[in-house]
């Protein structure tokens, strides 16, 4: 796969359309803190044995106050919606559940100009209301 940042944005939406399906079935009948407590807790052993099994540890003394702060916080956001996600998918369709979550996007695209200065065209302008429109179209009856 390499450094294709294609290839892993799609490798991470099929990921993404395994964990709605998945997270549907394993979240009946528990809470959606417990649902999320469980696959955090998953994610975190994921997340370290590839960082021992690909030789990173070392990575750990590079990490600024910046880097700790900032992943810190994307931490919070992280635990914040996968719980709202966890418990939306108890609540609705998965089809439904993960097109409005996907509208994500348009805040990306809000925060990446605002915060980050990402320049704004026209064709991601469109692109993006066509995702909106399309979210909308499949959740709604």
């Amino acid at each position: 796969m390499g450094n294709n940042w294609f290839t892993w944005a799609l490798l991470s939406a099929v990921a993404a359309a395994l964990t709605a399906v998945l997270t549907k079935i394993g979240a009946t009948g528990v809470s959606a803190n417990m649902a999320t407590a469980v696959r955090t807790l998953v994610v975190l052993v994921f997340a370290w044995s590839l960082v021992f099994v690909g030789g990173d540890a070392a990575e750990f003394a590079k990490l600024s106050r910046r880097n700790l702060v900032f992943l810190a916080l994307s931490g919070v956001a992280t635990g914040l919606s996968w719980i709202a996600y966890v418990r939306a998918l108890q609540l609705g369709e998965a089809s439904k559940v993960a097109s409005i979550d996907k509208l994500s996007l348009l805040f990306v695209l809000v925060f990446s100009v605002v915060v980050l200065r990402e320049p704004l065209s026209t064709k991601t302008l469109i692109g993006a209301g066509l995702i909106c429109c399309g979210g909308m179209v499949l959740a709604l009856k």
